[in-house]
């Protein structure tokens, strides 16, 4: 339904061709804004990496006006050629008064390999769907999330990793922090379809809870229709861990400072698996203004 509404009412869009073996050293970047009040936008992103390409793109969803409410739904079509490389990140950082809604279709053929990592911080209610296909044998796909939520922020996540091919392998590792009553939500299946033999398939979904209000669901699920696989999955959730807080306590550190430690710590894995330093700075830089938000 989503797509639908999104293809009747866009207007425009990006579409990035990266020809062969061409590799670009700097990331591309796409900028979205939600101006005026009751605002709606429908941005949609072609990317198409040709074979033994390699392209990095980061694309930024914000709002002028930090109160005005408004409306974003979004489509990305992600297609890595050959040998190609594509990493892909969103930076969502829409006001707490805009509904997202925004579905990602990446894929990925021989040899290729496709990362997304998806930053959500906006929004009171946002829905992200990143669906991945593994056509190629030799294909490999990561996908990997960060939420920050706080007061009343809900953030809603739907994946699949669909194999289609031998011989592919995917790795999902979702993060989120809750504050207040923010809640989150997953809903991801990893698919192995028939002849799909070899695949190399993981979900990890971990959710930090920093109220008693927060609340966190996941659903994690396998569809296994061939043989000779290895796909495992977990979900987890938990408040702070106790002895990690006294530890930092007895060396003199404040209790918010080291509350607040604990917390990038736990989200700074996914975003380090980037191995992009100045992009993984950056996004750091974020979350650290979505806390100091949250301490108004």
């Amino acid at each position: 339904k989503f797509a639908a509404l999104h293809r009747a009412q866009v207007r425009a869009g990006a579409f990035i061709y990266v020809p062969r073996a061409v590799e670009l050293e700097l990331p591309i970047e796409i900028f979205h804004w939600l101006v005026d009040e009751n605002a709606a936008v429908f941005p949609h992103l072609l990317l198409v990496a040709d074979e033994l390409s390699k392209i990095t793109v980061i694309e930024h969803f914000r709002s002028f006006d930090q109160t005005a409410p408004g409306f974003a739904c979004g489509v990305n079509d992600l297609i890595a050629g050959r040998g190609a490389m594509v990493k892909y990140i969103c930076a969502q950082r829409w006001n707490e008064n805009v509904t997202a809604l925004q579905i990602n279709a990446t894929t990925v053929e021989r040899d290729a390999s496709a990362m997304s990592l998806n930053l959500h911080l906006g929004g009171s209610y946002s829905r992200f769907e990143s669906l991945s296909r593994l056509v190629g044998e030799g294909a490999r796909s990561d996908l990997l999330a960060v939420a920050v939520a706080h007061r009343k922020q809900e953030f809603d996540a739907r994946t699949l990793q669909d194999h289609v091919s031998p011989h592919t392998a995917s790795d999902l590792l979702y993060k989120n922090a809750l504050d207040d009553r923010a809640r989150t939500t997953f809903g991801g299946l990893i698919r192995v379809e028939p002849h799909a033999h070899f695949t190399d398939a993981y979900q990890k979904v971990r959710n930090l809870l920093l109220s008693d209000d927060a609340e966190a669901n996941s659903m994690p699920g396998l569809e296994i229709l061939a043989d000779n696989v290895r796909c495992t999955h977990g979900a987890t959730s938990g408040q702070i861990d106790e002895d990690e807080l006294f530890y930092l306590r007895t060396r003199g550190i404040p209790v918010k400072v080291a509350q607040h430690l604990i917390v990038t710590g736990f989200l700074n894995e996914v975003v380090q698996r980037l191995d992009q330093a100045a992009i993984a700075t950056h996004l750091h830089r974020l979350i650290e203004q979505k806390f100091a938000s949250g301490a108004d």
